[in-house]
């Protein structure tokens, strides 16, 4: 009987010992699954993160590059500045040298007017001493001394400024600086020696002589008080030590110009030359009242 009910136990058992193992077999299976899914996951993840790296790598070369790229361009537009610098101040130069020509040549102009406006006075009061006269003087009986030679008479100061402006303007720098010295040496103290001393000075300027022209210049600014051509003098000298390659003192005599002179063309024409060799121009101060 005992042996009937196991049996029949065992019947009963059967199947839910088998339904068990089904689902224990199912759920086998689906860890598989899922552990397939987490390993491609995985796979996934691990190429991402390759991608990643070397998409930073990348980007690190690339900064990298631009880094190179801006010092390049950087050194390049300094150099280009610095070698930009001599040649503009050298266009300056030969663009004040033609308006120093010009400015003698209208000088020359207006003189030579002035002095066939009083020749022409001189004519028309000659004609009209000739007309005056109904016959000419008797000369005096010979003698036997001989006749004394007549001195050539000197040159006036206005003809022999004129005579060095006009060989000057032509080129002839060698006559037009005897010819400018002679008038200082024979006429130190006229209306025109600064004028001469400073054509002196761009005469030197013009044969290549830069200290000379310089010696010259510094004698205007020095020699001769309250004159026009002192503020030709600060200019051209600061240009002139342009061309001698001493920018430094070329500040120092643009910045004198613009402090002593500060309402004139050559002010302004200074403080291009200042911005031209990098430096700043400087604040023009108004001289203040003194109080009584």
């Amino acid at each position: 009987m005992k042996s009937v009910a196991m049996f029949l136990f065992s019947l009963t058992l059967t199947p839910a010992l088998f339904a068990q193992k089904q689902e224990v077999r199912e759920m086998q299976r689906d860890i598989l699954q899922l552990q397939d899914q987490i390993r491609g996951i995985n796979d996934k993840m691990t190429a991402l993160q390759t991608l990643l790296q070397q998409t930073l790598d990348a980007a690190n070369k690339t900064n990298t590059s631009v880094a190179v790229l801006q010092n390049t361009l950087a050194d390049r537009i300094g150099d280009q500045t610095k070698s930009m610098v001599g040649p503009v101040a050298g266009v300056g130069a030969k663009v004040d040298q033609m308006s120093e020509e010009f400015r003698a040549l209208r000088e020359n102009i207006s003189d030579m007017t002035s002095r066939l406006g009083r020749v022409e006075t001189k004519v028309n009061d000659l004609s009209t001493a000739v007309r005056t006269l109904n016959a000419p003087p008797v000369a005096p009986p010979p003698t036997a001394a001989a006749p004394a030679v007549a001195a050539t008479p000197p040159l006036s100061a206005e003809a022999t400024y004129q005579a060095a402006l006009t060989d000057y303007t032509k080129g002839n720098l060698d006559l037009a600086m005897q010819e400018f010295n002679d008038y200082i040496k024979n006429f130190p103290a006229t209306e025109y020696a600064p004028n001469a001393q400073f054509y002196i000075g761009e005469t030197y300027r013009r044969k290549g002589d830069l200290p000379n022209a310089i010696d010259a210049y510094n004698q205007v600014i020095d020699g001769y008080k309250n004159n026009s051509k002192t503020p030709d003098a600060f200019y051209m000298k600061g240009v002139t030590l342009v061309q001698a390659g001493k920018p430094t003192a070329a500040k120092k005599e643009f910045t004198e110009l613009i402090r002593r002179f500060p309402n004139t063309d050559l002010a302004a024409k200074a403080k291009s030359q200042l911005k031209s060799l990098g430096y700043a121009a400087p604040p023009v101060k108004s001289a203040a009242r003194k109080r009584r």
